[in-house]
Formats: C-alpha cells, sequence, structure tokens
C-alpha cells in the first residue's frame, strides 16, 4: 500500500511526524481544515518534468501556485512540464492528490518554495487519499536535502 511506504519513508527520515487520515475532502481548505492547519500549511507536491526520466518534486504552500520563469530560472532551464497523472504515477507510485517524495518511486531532487524556510507544522500528502503527514517546515526540507528558493506566486 502507498500509505505504508510514506509512513516508512518518513520513519526512515527520523523525523518527528503525525499522521492524519480524513474522509473525502472537496477542496484545499476542506483539507487544511481536517489537518488541522492553515491553507497556506498544506503543502502541494507537484511532480515536474524537466526532461525525458528527469523529474523533480516541488513543495508548493497551498496558497501559492508554481512561479514557471521562477522554478526554470532556478534550474537554468528553458523548459518545464508537468507529467500526466499517469505518468506522474508511474514515476512516484503516488496518484495525483496523494503525492508525497516520502516513498516515492524515485528519489528525485527536491525544490521547496521559500515560505517553508521558517519553522512550524506543515502537512504534506501521506500516500493515500485522505492522508496526510503534520511534519516542522524545516525538518521538511532537510530531510528531503530540498533546495529552498522563491519558486511560486499567490494562487
Amino acid at each position: 500500500m502507498s500509505e505504508e511506504r510514506a509512513v516508512a519513508a518518513l520513519e526512515a527520515a527520523g523525523i518527528p511526524f503525525e499522521m492524519t487520515r480524513h474522509g473525502q475532502v472537496a477542496s484545499l481548505a476542506e483539507a487544511a481544515a481536517a489537518r488541522g492547519v492553515e491553507p497556506a500549511k498544506l503543502i502541494k507536491t507537484i511532480v515536474v518534468r524537466r526532461a525525458d526520466e528527469d523529474y523533480l518534486f516541488v513543495l508548493v504552500p497551498g496558497d501559492r501556485q508554481i512561479s514557471w520563469p521562477k522554478l526554470r530560472a532556478l534550474l537554468g532551464v528553458s523548459r518545464l512540464s508537468m507529467p500526466s497523472k499517469d505518468v506522474a504515477f508511474e514515476v512516484t507510485g503516488y496518484e495525483r492528490g496523494t503525492i508525497t517524495p516520502f516513498g516515492s518511486f524515485h528519489r528525485w531532487p527536491v525544490v521547496a518554495d521559500s515560505r517553508l524556510s521558517e519553522p512550524g507544522p506543515v502537512s504534506i500528502g501521506g500516500g493515500a487519499h485522505g492522508v496526510g503527514a503534520t511534519v516542522d517546515a524545516v525538518d521538511l526540507t532537510t530531510a528531503l536535502d530540498a533546495t529552498v528558493a522563491d519558486v511560486t506566486d499567490p494562487v
């Protein structure tokens, strides 16, 4: 099961975390409320394709979206894309809406938005629908060896 894979990877990372399980939600705001965090603290894990068989994870606060120009400049590339949901599943082992860098089929590089540089609780996908892992933002970026940079814009 994908949730068990995520939990095992979180345990292996050695950071404190708390799993939250809730029913189906219709919006990011509902998911944040169910997990006991503000929408800005619900972290979306976005799979981004740089080239064939070359992906990365981008950690995006819930109230923000990827700034493609900022991300391209950071990575020094002229083109990025988002894979289809089928390809995202193929390269991570997680369905959209459940994706987490923890326990992914591949250890892709991680870019975290600079808003994750402040300590405090955030919730990321837990590998299954209606499941989140609450962790400290700094523990998260450190455990993932993330590049922390301003790569988002307000929604």
